[in-house]
């Protein structure tokens, strides 16, 4: 086990990677514990410090496991408990970390839990929500609008309609009932004990329902929260809990309460404002929501990232801006997927290293630590016509060999086709080919995490905006005790200049991979298109 270092996660760069995408061990074509184990010796030359694990749980699959049948098994396709604690400490070894999600609002409609409460006279019911009719919680949206139209489905077994936020198969535990709540904890323990360093908590705006609400943020699910911190705090300390609330700032906020509910939160609205202030070739929409968050807790942390694990998600932006990035990044319909786009990394930005490498260094500088999503490091491409969001789930591009290093099967015995493109097909694209050559970007993106590492600002520091008179830019510094860093970029397809309002004129020494760009003494700056620099200052130049 890793020692419980408080705070250990301000200063961590996540990595995210479904279990069944990264190593097959036995060729059965789907990845498993054993397979992802020996990849660890990757994970920790690219300089990581935490894995994020996508669910593993028993589950009927119908939503890539957030659908859970049982909480405290694990899928046979990707191994046994036994497997998961020898995949721990492997990890724990190599000085990695490991988080993996929780899905506290919901089960599968399999799970034992839904099957005992849906019996008629069941003396269970009140674990999940029930009504007489469809018509109770008007006010709450429905948010798989492409497959949902209501959040009730009628249960011909129970006689009535139960209630459920995502899919009809996802019936939403009821947290009114103690024994829910205490269950919920107890499945916590479990992972816990079994090694885990932390959980990503599922949707958990959504615990509680109340009339004439839209059953979100409700003061109910913070007060769980709370409860569940203080057990975590005391039972498990050093371990962290991580909201996963698409939501506006000012309400995602008060899930780190006052350093007693959530350790880390998403920050959703940040992520497509980088992708708008690409296409805009303008700043504004990336400086004007970080102007709008609110100070979180000292212990507390951002979660930054480039898109919800699979997909870009744009519940955070008005109805004008969601048709913008349609049009802009999924001019195709079927690149979409409910209010998001479907999409991996590269393929959105047309393969343009500039554009990858300037949101990249963004996220490894905002404030908060930075999680990023398996292959993009190799920026892999994606195969957008599979059902639902597979299309980004594809199997990890390891070689160029017929299976791409991912597992001993044949191609077409893998559980998703590998990505057939010729510009991000495993011939073309693959970690030996990048880990072999210098300039690729897997070096570039490993160069970055080691230099975020070595400065703890980037995890620690404050964060202050920088004024620059050219609209295309974004400045700002991110400060600790003993240590300043600027980071300039440029949202623009063209060289800019612009001068920035720092206190006084600095000589300012460049700490990121080296790049063609133009520094001069003093506070006016020329850039490359799409590009951004790290850099600290020789002598004290703000206040």
């Amino acid at each position: 086990m890793t020692e419980p270092t408080p705070g250990w996660y301000k200063r961590a760069v996540f990595y995210e990677t479904p279990v069944y995408a990264f190593g097959d061990s036995d060729g059965d074509g789907i990845g498993d514990f054993p397979g992802l184990t020996a990849r660890l010796d990757y994970l920790q030359w690219l300089g990581i410090d935490c894995i994020w694990l996508l669910p593993f749980y028993e589950s009927p699959l119908h939503d890539g496991g957030y659908d859970v049948s049982d909480f405290e098994a694990v899928l046979p396709r990707y191994g046994n408990v036994e497997n998961v604690v020898a995949f721990l400490a492997a990890a724990h070894e190599r000085g990695l970390r490991v988080i993996t999600d929780m899905i506290v609002n919901h089960t599968s409609d399999q799970h034992p839990w839904f099957q005992a409460a849906r019996q008629p006279g069941s003396p269970t019911r009140s674990r999940y929500v029930w009504s007489e009719t469809p018509d109770r919680y008007p006010n709450a949206r429905v948010i798989f609008i492409d497959t949902q139209d209501s959040n009730w489905s009628w249960d011909p077994v129970a006689g009535v309609y139960y209630w459920h936020r995502f899919f009809e198969h996802q019936p939403d535990l009821n947290f009114d009932d103690p024994w829910v709540r205490n269950a919920i904890k107890d499945v916590v323990r479990f992972w816990l004990d079994k090694g885990f360093d932390g959980l990503r908590l599922d949707a958990v705006p959504y615990l509680y329902e109340r009339d004439g609400t839209n059953g979100e943020n409700l003061p109910e699910t913070h007060e769980y929260l709370k409860e569940l911190r203080a057990m975590v705090d005391e039972e498990y300390p050093g371990r962290i809990l991580l909201a996963e609330a698409n939501q506006w700032p000012e309400d995602v906020v008060p899930y780190f309460g006052d350093d007693d509910e959530c350790h880390m939160a998403f920050h959703f609205p940040v992520m497509p404002r980088l992708f708008m202030a690409l296409k805009q070739q303008r700043a504004g929409a990336v400086i004007d929501i970080l102007a709008r968050t609110p100070p979180i807790p000292a212990t507390a942390q951002w979660g930054i990232f480039l898109r919800n694990h699979d997909e870009l998600t744009l519940e955070m932006v008005t109805e004008q801006e969601r048709a913008y990035m349609y049009a802009q990044y999924a001019p195709d319909p079927q690149m979409r997927k409910n209010l998001g786009i479907r999409r991996r990394l590269a393929p959105l930005l047309d393969g343009d290293r500039r554009r990858i490498e300037l949101l990249q260094s963004l996220v490894l500088s905002l404030p908060g630590s930075p999680f990023l999503y398996y292959g993009d490091e190799i920026g892999m491409g994606d195969e957008y016509l599979l059902e639902d969001r597979d299309g980004v789930r594809t199997p990890m591009q390891w070689d160029d060999s017929p299976s791409a290093g991912f597992s001993p099967a044949d191609p077409g015995d893998l559980y998703l086709p590998l990505v057939s493109a010729p510009d991000y097909a495993p011939a073309t694209l693959n970690v030996a080919a990048a880990r072999s050559d210098e300039g690729s970007l897997l070096n570039r993106i490993r160069r970055l995490i080691a230099i975020r590492s070595a400065h703890p600002a980037f995890g620690l520091g404050d964060y202050f905006a920088v004024t620059a008179d050219n609209p295309a830019a974004m400045a700002f510094l991110r400060r600790a005790a003993g240590e300043q860093i600027l980071v300039v970029a440029n949202f623009s397809e063209r060289a800019i200049r612009t001068s920035l309002a720092l206190a006084e004129p600095a000589h300012w020494v460049d700490i990121g991979p080296n790049r063609p760009d133009t520094w001069s003494t003093g506070s006016a700056f020329e850039l490359v298109p799409f590009g951004c620099r790290w850099l600290t200052a020789a002598s004290d130049g703000v206040d």
